[in-house]
């Protein structure tokens, strides 16, 4: 028979925080265990119809060793009676869990589960629940719902904002009834075979990007004048950024005296990414600083505490290619493409030009190549914002000035 467990050796097992599966010796599978997470937990573990089962009784120390054992003791008494225990209290929680809402379940949802996401997934899965799902069918009991339920939700959805924003509400809801589930809150998922196109119809095809002629270049960007958004486009084309991470940029991260700029790759990376400027790069940043007045935003909107929104440098782009007939219609995230495409023409290799851009070199290339290429960017984007200021001051730009821009290979 085992040791009986005592409160002093559980004491030291919380103290250690190691994991722990100890049997109480003296009442039949009665079991402490204590979890890599520390949480300290009474099991009772048994066999009925020939089958092992395991019943939680209660956390440690809200069931001490004396109130796990009588629960443990009368447990078994049942069990010798033929009744599976652990059975009948999951049946008992879903019982009580019918008069949750699915309201009270996505909130229990969002409470585990937001913590790990990162900022963008986080601020989307809120907008969606809170503004989307719950006003519709929140206050439905969650054991209640049923797929016909969800078809009606995704086809409002699908109806107000479109397929794709009903494929990610469709996400959400599966979520939320699979942390259901897990929880034993409900008993199955209605959400479960529910298909969005068969709802709302095919996905609408992605847009291709656009690159902007030479021809286009020469027209657009004389356009631009010295406006605020007209000389942050300049310099968009000239970094090869993306759009928001000029938009959020801060001055404490751009040095003008060095030409460069370090952005933060992601939310939740640590791993900054520096950007050399050449000096039209520089030169647009200047006079972006005298527009600032101030502010410790490189782009600051109206307000000056919060920086210009994407829909206005969609609007300005919009107003500059209708009085130029010979530009086609593009988006802000279409300077991206247009500088990429034209560094390939300019001679610059594949890895650089993915580089200038921030992408991920992929595969064993992004493992084993962990040179940053800073010097071959400064000197691609040099070339890349002469070929810009030929084209905006009218002047030719001959086959001569293509610089063979490669990386260097042993």
């Amino acid at each position: 028979m085992a040791d009986k467990i005592t409160d002093i050796q559980i004491r030291h097992w919380l103290k250690s925080g190691k994991p722990v599966i100890k049997a109480q010796g003296d009442v039949p599978g009665l079991t402490f265990t204590l979890s890599k997470a520390g949480t300290a937990a009474w099991v009772l573990r048994y066999r009925i119809g020939g089958k092992q089962k395991e019943l939680t009784i209660g956390r440690y120390p809200e069931y001490t060793i004396s109130g796990a054992k009588a629960a443990a003791l009368e447990a078994r008494a049942r069990i010798q009676a033929g009744t599976d225990v652990a059975r009948v209290k999951r049946l008992a929680n879903i019982e009580r869990a019918g008069s949750k809402t699915f309201a009270d379940l996505a909130a229990d949802y969002l409470d585990k589960t937001l913590p790990g996401m990162a900022e963008n997934t986080k601020k989307q899965r809120l907008y969606h629940v809170n503004k989307i799902i719950v006003p519709r069918i929140g206050m439905i009991p969650a054991n209640e719902l049923t797929g016909a339920d969800v078809v009606d939700l995704i086809d409002k959805t699908g109806q107000k904002h479109g397929p794709k924003v009903a494929r990610l509400v469709l996400c959400a809801v599966n979520e939320i009834f699979r942390h259901g589930l897990a929880r034993l809150v409900i008993a199955n998922n209605p959400s479960a075979g529910v298909s969005v196109k068969a709802i709302c119809g095919p996905a609408t095809p992605k847009r291709e990007r656009l690159k902007l002629t030479e021809k286009e270049l020469r027209a657009l960007l004389p356009a631009l004048e010295d406006a605020q958004i007209g000389v942050a486009v300049r310099v968009l084309l000239a970094t090869c950024v993306r759009v928001n991470e000029l938009l959020t940029a801060e001055w404490v991260n751009v040095d003008l005296d060095r030409a460069e700029w370090t952005i933060q790759t992601s939310k939740t990376s640590s791993k900054p990414f520096t950007i050399p400027l050449s000096p039209q790069a520089v030169d647009g940043f200047y006079r972006l600083k005298v527009l600032a007045c101030g502010s410790p935003l490189v782009l600051p909107g109206r307000d000056r505490r919060k920086p210009v929104s994407l829909a206005a440098v969609a609007a300005f782009i919009d107003r500059r290619c209708a009085r130029l007939p010979e530009v086609r219609r593009f988006t802000p995230h279409d300077l991206r493409s247009t500088a990429r495409s034209h560094l390939a023409a300019l001679g610059v290799s594949i890895v650089v030009a993915e580089r200038c851009l921030n992408h991920s070199l992929g595969g064993i290339v992004a493992v084993y190549d962990q040179h940053d290429y800073l010097d071959e960017r400064r000197k691609a984007l040099s070339v890349w914002a002469d070929f810009l200021s030929h084209c905006e001051s009218g002047l030719e730009w001959m086959p001569s000035n293509v610089v063979q821009i490669r990386s260097a290979h042993f």
